[in-house]
This record gives C-alpha cells, structure tokens and sequence, in this order.
C-alpha cells in the first residue's frame, strides 16, 4: 500500500509540476500590469476595426464587381439605334461602377469625344475613390500595430529592469523573467494584429484592381462604339 501512495504523492508533484509551468496568455496579459492590459486593449480594438473595414470593404467590392455580361451589348444596341433614353434607363437600374461609368458616356454623347473620354476618367476616379474608401486604415493598422506592440514590450521591459535595480541587484530571477516575458506578450499581439491587417489590405487591393481593370476595359469598349460608323 505504501508504495502505492508513494506512486500517487509522485505523480500529484508531477501535475503540481506541469500545473506551475503552464500560463495561459489571459494570464500573461493580466499580469502584465495595468501598461500591458491597455496595450493589449488597444491592440484588440485594432484588430476589430480591420476585420470590420476588410468585411465591409470585401461584401462592396464583391457588389461592384458583378454586372451582366449582357450589359454592354445591350448599350450598343441602344445607341446605334438611337435610343439613349433607353441606355441610360438601363444604367440606372444596374447598380455597378461600370454602368455609372457607362451613364456618364451615354448622358455626353454629341459632345466632342475627348470631352466625353475626360467625364468618363472623372467618374472612374470617383468610383475608385469609393472601391478604395477606408483601405488605407488598414495599411496604417498594418504599420502601427507591431510598433504598439514593442512599445508594451520596451515599458515591460523598463519596469523590469527598474524593479531590479531598485532592489540593488537581489530581485528574484523568477519573477524578473516572469516580467520579461510578459511583457514579449505586447510584440506577439502586436504582430498578429499587423500580419492580419497587411494580408486583408493587399486582398483589398487586389480586388480593387481587378474592379478598376474591368472598368477600364468597358470604358475602352464604349469609346470603340462611339467611333463606329452607323
């Protein structure tokens, strides 16, 4: 029996062990003192305004990429038949970048073609101005985020090694590195936080690309139809 009980006491000091060791991050993050929890704070509200603006972003620019692939053959009937009231209906009822592009052709055909090319590169500008609203915060969130981070690391850091001087050199190892790390804690969030937001902003900006091309490919065509001869 004795030497079960010894076996039992010795694997209960093996958990009591493996339990000191283990440090969930909610624990790193609250005993990181009052500087690491707002950091981490502001780190987390970063995080939600990228998802937020990379949602919002990815469902509009979805939305503007889709037109019928009918749409531009339809204009051309249109025009060539003379019929514009008719063209700009059916621009107006295709909610997309291209068809506003395409209604801003339409509403200056009579005009001198450069005229007509100069309203259509104005709206494109516009609609780019649009695909691109709030992408830059993640380009920012990307650049900050780390650096917030290693500056929760940097005042850890301070306040470690001030704990240590200020007990003339006895301060105990244990709860030094305890500090130190974390205090790393700060970087690791931060640089999660700034992976994600660089990774959503150059699918934004990939995406938008592909919008802008095809917007620029319709714009090409309509001008082709403008100098065909009827």
């Amino acid at each position: 029996m004795t030497l079960f009980q010894d076996l039992e006491e010795g694997v209960d000091a093996a958990a009591g062990i493996s339990e000191e060791k283990t440090l969930s991050v909610i624990d790193l993050i609250v005993n990181g003192g009052t500087g690491s929890i707002v950091i981490i704070t502001i780190l987390f509200v970063l995080l939600f305004v990228a998802l937020y603006i990379y949602f919002e972003r990815i469902f509009a620019i979805k939305a503007a990429s889709k037109i019928d692939k009918n749409f531009m053959n339809q204009i051309r009937d249109h025009v060539m038949n003379g019929k514009l009231e008719a063209a700009k209906l059916l621009c107006a009822q295709t909610d997309s970048p291209v068809a506003r592009l395409t209604e801003k052709g339409v509403s200056r055909i009579g005009k001198p073609l450069d005229d007509i090319n100069t309203a259509i590169e104005n709206a494109g500008t516009l609609e780019v101005y649009k695909l691109e609203k709030n992408v830059s915060v993640l380009a920012t969130v990307a650049g900050a985020a780390p650096m917030i981070g290693f500056l929760g690391t940097v005042i850890g850091m301070i306040l470690a090694f001030h704990e240590m001087a200020s007990s003339g050199g006895q301060a105990e190892m244990g709860s030094l590195a305890s500090g130190i790390y974390t205090a790393m804690t700060t970087t690791v969030a931060g640089l999660v936080v700034g992976i994600i937001a660089y990774i959503g902003y150059n699918h934004l900006v990939n995406r938008t690309d592909k919008v802008v091309h095809k917007m620029e490919a319709n714009a090409v065509e309509f001008l082709d139809l403008l100098n065909e001869p009827i």
